[in-house]
């Protein structure tokens, strides 16, 4: 069949075909009829009708679509920002997705800028890159509970700009591996902010991504969810010594409230450094994770003995100490020793004094300041004066609570608590100390430096380290550094809690012993303090010597920079008073001896004045406090001695202690007995 033979039978219906046949097919039998013999009518419905209609509207229907869905050249009014929703929680989740705003239409200049995502994700968390980097901290025995980690971590960019470069600094004294973990919203890369805050590899830093997916889009219960959750990763698998933090506004409301949690829960050291504490702080990069670890533990009280007549010195040292910077802990709790007869001028200023200081955060309003009024009229005597002072202070806990003693006569520097609490961390909490045990030794940290020997006669030269050359050849001029020195001091001193309960139990078996024996031993009744010291000195010194205390004083450029003892409106102890007030300092027989020695007394006695320069600028060998092993160490009396001699020296003592005082024969000197922790039991015999 030809093609249009073809074409011609598709568009017409077969009824129609049927009757073109017939008109050119031969009629049988000659006959002349045009109907065949036999016939039949047409069946229906015909299918090419059918197909012929489905395809004009299968036309018609493309046609339309085309029509409707022609695409619309510039903006469109009804396209609105797209809304994040995710009805399969259980299906695998990308990483942080970046979140495309529409932009702008060009038509319309005056459009509002997009706004930030709608923050109402609050499904499950996860953390996408944080197990690779823990998982790559073994090294740094993170599985130990304790080890050498110590951990930074912010959510703000602002909080994490003020925290990195303390980190990069603590990072460079090697002493820790410092960490840094981000828990930010923001997209920004680790490289990033890196680069913004001028962090290279010499700061030594471990970053951690612990960012939650979806972290944009996120409510604020589920970031802090997932903060708690990072800090509880982290923990597993470091186990950070220390936790250091933005404390301040600028650091997002839902990440403090996350680690304050993790901090309840684990009871880890978190560590809020307040609003510029940078540079006041700067000090704390020099600690080790165990000194770091025992941050928050660790508690300091302030003892003032105030003396008759004495209002013009307690008002400047009240003064100095609110005007002290405590920054780096929460403020301590201050007493006062009044005694019967208050001077007026110290009634008026009591009435006004505030302690915490005004300048303080004290959210609750709580008073830390406790008054102590004597009531008997009388004079004390120097046992009853040494019990009284000592009954003023109890340690609840002997390994961190301690007690700071301050003279009237003494002022304090601002920066005076810093190194207080930078000089108690390093060398009573840091593993070297514990390690090499120099922490049983130290009885106390004074924060002035003595120019006379305890008796009052003798100046005192404080020793000094020689001074090399790039040759290596020594100079006469030497170091100021710090010295370890028998001698306990009254001014401004820091006792340690275990060594001040067991001075509280040498002080009561000594007066038992010193009234139950007839006559009374030399060693009680030997006066070797000088009477411009309080009574209970000679105890503490007495306690030293058949110890083998030691103190640690400040070397003299350091010394200038914490504290003063004023000399003008010095005052005796209440119990030397009668005696000693009716003596004429020089008599008038005097020999030339006894008016030089007076002349040096009250040149000895002028104070140092304070200067102002920071605490780090101050302290010698770049901010770093040198190990108590090599420190000077010094006797009672002035002399310098060494380690081996000074325990020589402290057994011989103790040995005459526990035959003259104690009561001990000779066997039971000889014998070892068990030393109890806390208590000078084993000095005595006679009062077990």
């Amino acid at each position: 069949m030809s093609t249009w033979g073809k074409m011609r039978g598709f568009f017409l219906s077969d009824e129609e075909l049927g009757k073109k046949d017939d008109d050119h097919k031969p009629f049988k039998n000659g006959a002349g009829s045009r109907h065949p013999t036999n016939w039949h009518p047409a069946r229906g419905p015909a299918r090419r009708s059918l197909k012929r209609i489905g395809l004009v509207f299968a036309v018609a229907l493309v046609v339309y679509l085309f029509i409707r869905n022609i695409p619309v050249l510039g903006p469109d009014a009804r396209m609105r920002r797209p809304s994040y929703t995710y009805p399969d929680l259980a299906a695998p989740a990308p990483k942080r997705p970046a979140y495309n705003r529409p932009q702008s239409a060009p038509s319309k200049p005056l459009a509002r800028p997009p706004t930030i995502p709608e923050r109402t994700f609050n499904g499950p968390v996860r953390f996408l890159e944080l197990a690779q980097t823990l998982h790559a901290i073994s090294g740094t025995r993170g599985s130990m509970v304790i080890n050498r980690n110590v951990l930074f971590a912010a959510s703000s960019l602002k909080s994490a700009a003020t925290l990195l470069p303390i980190a990069c600094q603590m990072g460079t004294e090697l002493k820790n591996y410092v960490h840094f973990a981000l828990m930010t919203r923001s997209e920004i890369e680790i490289r990033e902010l890196r680069k913004i805050n001028g962090i290279d590899d010499s700061c030594q830093i471990i970053f951690h991504d612990a960012r939650p997916d979806y972290a944009e889009i996120s409510t604020d219960d589920r970031m802090e969810n997932a903060v708690f959750r990072a800090f509880h990763h982290i923990f597993n698998y470091m186990h950070p010594q220390a936790i250091f933090i933005d404390g301040s506004s600028d650091e997002e409301p839902f990440f403090l409230r996350g680690a304050q949690q993790h901090e309840n829960v684990k009871k880890n050291t978190l560590i809020e450094l307040p609003r510029k504490s940078a540079k006041k702080l700067e000090w704390l990069t020099k600690l080790d994770s165990q000194a770091l670890r025992m941050w928050n533990k660790n508690h300091i009280d302030i003892l003032i003995h105030a003396v008759p007549g004495g209002s013009g010195s307690l008002i400047r040292l009240l003064r100095s100490l609110s005007d002290a910077d405590y920054t780096s802990s929460s403020v301590p709790h201050l007493t006062i020793e009044l005694p019967h007869d208050i001077d007026p001028p110290t009634k008026r200023f009591l009435e006004t004094f505030t302690w915490p200081p005004a300048h303080v955060h004290n959210p609750t309003n709580a008073r830390y300041l406790s008054l102590r009024h004597r009531i008997p009229h009388r004079k004390l005597s120097e046992e009853e004066s040494s019990a009284r002072f000592l009954e003023s202070f109890w340690p609840a806990q002997p390994a961190h609570s301690h007690i700071l003693v301050l003279s009237p006569q003494v002022e304090l520097s601002p920066d005076f608590y810093h190194y207080l609490k930078y000089s108690l961390l390093e060398y009573r909490y840091s593993a070297i100390s514990t390690h090499q045990h120099w922490d049983r030794r130290l009885f106390g940290i004074s924060l002035e430096q003595p120019l006379r020997l305890l008796d009052g006669k003798k100046s005192f030269s404080p020793p000094s380290l020689l001074k090399t050359t790039d040759s290596g050849h020594a100079v006469e001029d030497g170091v100021s550094t710090s010295f370890l020195w028998q001698a306990p001091t009254s001014n401004a001193v820091l006792f340690l809690g275990d060594k001040w309960m067991e001075l509280h139990d040498f002080v009561s078996r000594s007066l038992e012993a010193k009234q139950e024996l007839n006559p009374v031993p030399e060693l009680l009744s030997e006066k070797v303090v000088s009477t411009q010291h309080p009574s209970w000195l000679e105890h503490a010194l007495r306690l030293a010597r058949a110890r083998g205390y030691w103190l640690l004083y400040p070397g003299e450029d350091t010394a200038k920079n914490i504290a003063t003892v004023h000399s003008e409106l010095s005052r005796m102890p209440e119990e030397y008073a009668s005696r000693e007030d009716s003596k004429p300092l020089l008599a008038d027989d005097a020999s030339e001896e006894e008016i030089e020695n007076i002349r040096q007394k009250i040149r000895g006695g002028t104070e140092i004045p304070l200067s102002s320069v920071s605490l780090l600028d101050g302290l010698p060998n770049d901010g770093n406090l040198r190990p108590l092993g090599d420190l000077p160490i010094i006797t009672w009396d002035g002399e310098p001695t060494t380690f081996e001699d000074l325990t020589s020296l402290a057994l011989d003592y103790s040995t005459e202690f526990k035959e003259g005082v104690g009561g001990c024969n000779v066997e039971a000197v000889e014998t070892e007995k068990q030393r109890e922790p806390l208590s000078a039991q084993d000095l005595f015999c006679a009062t077990d």
